[in-house]
């Protein structure tokens, strides 16, 4: 445990584990997993249950606090709260290009194998037998949250007194080319919406493109900065307020008739991942569960209509290509990646039976027209889940849960208040 901060309105409290690498080998090598306590500043000394977010991903750090505001705000009303760096991230012993130096390709494959949802389940159950001994907890899924959620419940449900997810319940069975076959209409039709509220971008976007095209372009890292790394921009089209952050980086695209040094430093940090490689190696491994490998499906579906001299060029969204592991920080994972997206030895990652049986309470928020997690997908599982109930609602894009501060969560509580309570003889 580290120093105890106060942030306006909160104490937080820094809490690290030591977790295996391989929880079916627990002697051997191991991990730090660090979880921060956040619990408002007037219920320090109170008994308060614990909820536990679960972050988006996968390969994504815990959000850092900065006071009692959003969805932080509303849930520290009646709980205390733990927002985990999951393994592999922030400060959980984090994958790097470090961590690939001293590794092959398949010592590095084997070693990223364990970091997928089920590793993390098993992490939070060791974690509570600290933190909550004998006393299940709640648990906050947002998007790949969701996704560790409904590992949860099919692999320690007796660790759960309730779950709640905004945006982030996956089709049971829904292999990587069911998912990127669903999801790039979706994108489309996002960049379509574009293009509608900002006609002039049309010529704008081609213009850069066509630059990219015709002239070695160059990112302040030194990375090659190409038409496809450029349609990489359209990764934020499902959230909120992005279509206006977009049009006014094109706003500024341009120092005479070449690309501006802003707009240049812009496409750097929101295409390279090197920070979060585990991001783009395990992206399309969460959906992989039988022997059919995920071989790169966003690649192989990519549409004709994508093309990079397509007009008006569309925007591609939250999929990883080969390619991108040309990136700076990247080059490290690319053999490694290759052996991932080629295994056929994939581990279920539900249990659809238990699922059926579920007896936690679900609370889980559907966005309509999420362009990340396919609605029609999310509404078959919750029909499948039990104990559960669904609110599906346009009012919000894939962001809904933190830009709505803390409404999302509240009427989630309330919903999953409905259902239910576990029964004494379902927790340990």
């Amino acid at each position: 445990m580290s120093g105890v901060p106060r942030l306006p309105g909160l104490v937080v409290t820094d809490h690290v584990f030591t977790v295996p690498l391989d929880h079916s080998r627990p002697d051997g090598p191991t991990l730090e997993v660090m979880a921060r306590e956040a619990v408002a500043a007037t219920k320090v000394d109170s008994d308060l249950p614990w909820l536990v977010f679960l972050q988006g991903g996968p390969g994504m750090k815990s959000p850092r606090p900065t006071g009692a505001n959003g969805w932080l705000e509303r849930a520290t009303r009646d709980y205390r709260v733990l927002l985990v760096d999951q393994r592999g991230t922030g400060r959980s012993t984090p994958v790097t290009s470090r961590t690939a130096s001293g590794l092959d390709a398949a010592e590095l494959a084997s070693y990223l194998r364990h970091f997928r949802a089920d590793s993390i389940v098993a992490d939070l159950e060791l974690i509570r037998g600290q933190v909550s001994p004998g006393k299940p907890w709640a648990t906050l899924g947002q998007s790949y949250g969701g996704f560790i959620t409904l590992a949860y419940l099919s692999q320690a449900p007796e660790g759960l007194r309730g779950c709640y997810v905004m945006g982030g319940l996956p089709g049971l069975e829904a292999t990587a080319d069911e998912v990127y076959r669903r999801t790039y209409p979706r994108v489309r039709a996002k960049n379509e919406a574009y293009y509608r509220r900002y006609p002039e971008d049309v010529e704008r976007v081609r213009r850069i493109a066509d630059h990219l095209r015709d002239d070695d372009v160059r990112l302040p890292d030194g990375d090659r900065f190409t038409v496809r790394r450029f349609q990489l921009f359209g990764f934020g089209l499902g959230m909120g307020d992005y279509a206006q952050t977009l049009h006014w980086m094109l706003d500024e695209a341009w120092d005479g008739e070449e690309l501006s040094r802003t707009f240049l430093y812009e496409a750097m940090n929101r295409t390279a991942f090197g920070d979060t490689p585990l991001y783009v190696v395990l992206h399309e491994s969460i959906y992989a569960q039988d022997n059919r490998p995920t071989d790169w499906a966003a690649s192989r579906l990519l549409p004709v209509e994508f093309a990079a001299d397509a007009s008006p060029l569309l925007f591609t969204g939250e999929m990883i290509y080969p390619w991108m592991l040309e990136f700076g920080g990247l080059e490290p994972f690319t053999e490694a990646a290759s052996l991932l997206a080629s295994s056929d030895t994939w581990t279920p990652l539900y249990d659809v039976a238990r699922l059926r049986d579920n007896r936690v309470p679900v609370a889980a928020a559907v966005w309509h027209d999420d362009m990340y997690v396919d609605a029609g997908l999310s509404l078959d599982t919750a029909n499948r889940i039990g104990n559960s109930a669904v609110w599906i609602t346009n009012e919000w894009e894939h962001d809904g849960g933190s830009a709505s501060g803390g409404s999302v969560l509240d009427r989630l509580l309330k919903l999953g208040a409905d259902l239910a309570p576990v029964q004494p003889a379902d927790v340990s």
